[in-house]
C-alpha cells in the first residue's frame, strides 16, 4: 500500500521519505487531496522501463532452449486447442 502525503508535508520531511522510497515504499504526493505525482527507487523505476522482449520473442527464445516433445506436446498445440466453432448468437 502506498503511502500518501500532501506536498507540503513532503518537503518538510523529504529525507525520511528518500529513506522509505530507497527501502522500497512507494510515496504518493497529493495537491488539495488528489494524486499528483509518486515517488519510487531508482531500482524500481529501472525495472519498469527496462526493455523487455516481447511474448514472441521470449516463447522462440524457449523453443530454442527446450523440446515441446520433452514435456509431451506436438509443436502445434495450440491449433488443436483453439475452439474454430461460430459463436453463439447475440442480439444487440
Amino acid at each position: 500500500m502506498a503511502q500518501r502525503y500532501a506536498i507540503a508535508e513532503a518537503r518538510a520531511n523529504l529525507p525520511t521519505l528518500i529513506d522509505e522510497v530507497e527501502a522500497g515504499a512507494v510515496v504518493e504526493l497529493t495537491r488539495r487531496g488528489k494524486v499528483v505525482a509518486v515517488m519510487i527507487s531508482v531500482a524500481e523505476y529501472q525495472r519498469l522501463h527496462s526493455k523487455r522482449a516481447s511474448f514472441r520473442e521470449a516463447y522462440q527464445q524457449f523453443l530454442k532452449k527446450h523440446s515441446l516433445a520433452e514435456v509431451g506436446l506436438e509443436p502445434d498445440f495450440a491449433r488443436k486447442l483453439r475452439d474454430r466453432s461460430p459463436g453463439r448468437k447475440v442480439d444487440l
